[in-house]
């Protein structure tokens, strides 16, 4: 898990170590399920390259939970959640497929979006120096979202959008259409649409701080039946907490196959579990000497297609003398 090489932390260099430590990658650690309801949970996908997605959750700074996929979908999401009980909050960054998993597996659960994600959708959206007056003034109520502290505070940012939506609405209902086949046309457009937004940009950033609003998604952790929780505003914990740590972890050790990638990963997240047991208490028998793998080998039905002996033919068979006449 630290910095050095293989070279430097095994006596009689590195391929003296990684001889006789092979053995250790047939360990596979896997967290114990417990049943525990916990008050919040994090969650959050982090890519590691070559196709592979870690799904990772955590409560109260410890790791509960990590399942493996290609993209975060939510068959993936649905597959970490049956194994940890509904908890009464949990904090997500706005993951595809997250949420539909959420509706499934967790229903009554409630649903805290990381306001650090939603201001930077804003600012994808927006731009750091937004051009018109409207994109300004959007950007500064996105900013004005992680410094709410209490509800009154929060029923006061609504206002503020919804003022914006008034003096603005007409904006960011403006279409553009569509001049001759040859005409202009945005990318992203299809090119059998007749008509856009004039303002696409613009509209999805107030659509996004809206549409959560509306749902309740910004401000659960102002909630006060969940004051007990102390639900957090934003995916820090598991960002830094975790994220970070397994990217630099990689970066260390850069080069390894998947499969070590995956299980270096694994074992990161087992340590950083509560209550872990130790990792020699893992070792079995079979991981000393793995069963060597079976060789399929599939029979052919039917007749020979090549063979090895002489056929007529194809001019093979067996000659004598000087360039195959009798002497």
């Amino acid at each position: 898990m630290g910095k050095d090489s293989q070279a430097e932390i095994g006596p009689g260099g590195g391929r003296t170590f990684r001889r006789s430590t092979q053995w250790c990658w047939n360990i596979e650690p896997a967290v114990a399920v417990t049943g525990e309801i916990h008050g919040q949970v994090q969650m959050d996908g982090i890519y590691l390259g070559r196709g592979w997605c870690c799904l990772i959750a955590i409560a109260n700074g410890h790791v509960i939970g990590w399942q493996w996929c290609d993209t975060e979908k939510s068959a993936a999401w649905l597959a970490l959640m049956e194994l940890i009980p509904a908890p009464r909050a949990v904090v997500i960054d706005g993951g595809s497929g997250l949420a539909s998993a959420l509706s499934r597996a967790w229903p009554e659960t409630r649903i805290q979006r990381c306001l650090v994600h939603v201001q930077r959708n804003v600012r994808t959206y927006l731009t750091l120096r937004p051009r018109t007056d409207a994109g300004r003034a959007l950007r500064r109520i996105s900013l004005a979202l992680t410094r709410l502290k209490t509800t009154e505070e929060a029923a006061a940012w609504v206002q503020v959008l919804n003022q914006w939506n008034t003096e603005h609405g007409d904006l960011i209902k403006q279409r553009t259409y569509q001049q001759g086949p040859t005409g202009f046309r945005p990318a992203g457009v299809r090119s059998g649409q007749a008509w856009w937004y004039t303002h696409d940009r613009l509209r999805k950033a107030y659509r996004l701080m809206e549409r959560l609003a509306k749902n309740g998604h910004l401000f659960t952790y102002l909630h006060p039946e969940l004051s007990d929780v102390g639900v957090d505003p934003t995916t820090n914990r598991i960002e830094g907490g975790v994220n970070t740590h397994l990217r630099a972890l990689l970066r260390n050790h850069r080069g390894m196959p998947p499969a070590h990638a995956k299980r270096a990963v694994e074992w990161w997240l087992y340590t950083h579990t509560e209550n872990s047991a130790a990792p020699h208490t893992l070792i079995r028998p079979e991981h000393l000497k793995p069963a060597p793998k079976a060789v399929h080998r599939e029979e052919r039905v039917g007749p020979e297609t090549l063979g090895t002996g002489y056929s007529a033919e194809e001019g093979l068979w067996a000659r004598k003398g000087w360039a195959g006449r009798p002497c």
